[in-house]
């Protein structure tokens, strides 16, 4: 198991890269960039989107004042009619002054110590945003996580015992329901119904606490965050239960099919016995052992629409915001530590399905 524990780190290596390498080649073809935001910015005499040029932002106001009309044309789109010496150093503040191989290496560099630069545009190192932010995202990831599986394991079980019922067929039609419809399409009904959309007002819409938290005692504390949470988890949960829920039922009906269960049965053992006593450990391995892999998966996708709707605090607006206003310190930030944090998670996946069952040995599999 060391050896392939060994194997499996180092995988991790090339496959940060490659990810890292695909993604910024995409992002140096697609239009717009933080040059071109500041410019815009500039030509609509926003005075924010200046005021993180380190210090020069007073050298470049009176340089846009100064700038002549026969300037020469710039290489981007927008800029037309600003001083040359502006745009030049809006990029060497930026880094653009460089090819994209050279920034590319230099940004890896960085990143092999976790080393991400300092945000465009809100004068804070990334790794800081990150951390403020990480809080917020875990805590709606593992209370969702936590939630789907006390829900999705019971009603898999029981669908599995009262396979063909009539309490299979609709439980059935719900998880489809459940399935079909994305959770931040969830998210925007809950907003409708329950948040001050349209009916009525009674969960908040922003925030995982309220102004005055700090003021409240301890069990006040608790409902206040729970009434915070509520309708994010909810959406997060009607939308990810469902395949949970198959996949609980599918392993229990795979088991109960096979020859060790008819022999447990024939020696006289009640089936709550059989169930519980036999069919449950080895039905639950690929369940148990996936939950931080689903952890993850509801971290990173889920989770992240759910908090751009609810204006929760957290990674998925920071990376919303990052994207639309092309802070790449940001963005390139936190795809290199959800990437290496989902890789490593994939092998905590591993280890737990040997931690579950001793037989499991992914040394020997080929």
């Amino acid at each position: 198991m060391l050896g392939y524990l060994v194997r499996r780190l180092l995988l991790i290596i090339p496959t940060l890269f490659g990810i890292m390498v695909v993604n910024f080649a995409i992002v140096q073809f697609a239009p717009g960039g933080p040059v071109e935001t500041v410019l815009a910015r500039l030509q609509g005499g926003a005075v924010s989107a200046t005021a993180r040029l380190s210090g020069s932002g007073g050298d470049i106001q009176s340089a846009r004042a100064n700038q002549s009309s026969n300037a020469e044309p710039a290489k981007y789109r927008g800029a037309r009619g600003i001083d040359p010496t502006v745009i030049k150093q809006i990029e060497v503040q930026f880094g653009f002054d460089k090819p994209p191989l050279e920034r590319f290496w230099l940004m890896m560099r960085k990143y092999a110590v976790f080393d991400f630069g300092t945000s465009y545009f809100r004068d804070r190192k990334v790794i800081d945003l990150i951390a403020d932010k990480m809080p917020v995202s875990i805590s709606l990831g593992l209370w969702s996580t936590l939630i789907i599986y006390l829900i999705s394991i019971p009603l898999g079980i029981g669908k599995a015992v009262r396979d063909g019922s009539r309490f299979d067929a609709w439980s059935s039609g719900v998880i489809i329901l459940g399935n079909a419809v994305p959770s931040f399409l969830f998210a925007i009904l809950l907003v409708v119904v329950f948040a001050g959309g349209r009916f009525v007002q009674w969960f908040p819409l922003s925030h995982l606490t309220s102004d005055n938290f700090d003021q409240l005692s301890w069990w006040q504390k608790v409902v206040d965050y729970l009434w915070h949470i509520a309708l994010p988890t909810v959406s997060i949960v009607i939308g990810g239960f469902a395949s949970l829920t198959m996949l609980t039922k599918n392993s229990f009906l795979d088991e109960i099919n096979k020859q060790y269960v008819i022999t447990a049965r024939a020696k006289g053992l009640t089936e709550r016995r059989v169930l519980y006593g036999h069919v449950f450990r080895n039905a639950m391995l690929i369940v148990i052992a996936g939950f931080p892999g689903a952890f993850i998966s509801i971290l990173f996708t889920s989770a992240l629409l759910v908090e751009i709707i609810f204006s929760l605090d957290g990674l998925g607006l920071l990376g919303y915001e990052a994207a639309i206003n092309r802070d790449y310190p940001v963005m390139f930030g936190t795809l290199y530590m959800f990437t290496l944090l989902g890789l490593v998670m994939k092998i905590v996946s591993d280890l737990t399905y040997t931690m579950v069952d001793p037989r499991i040995d992914f040394e020997t599999r080929g």
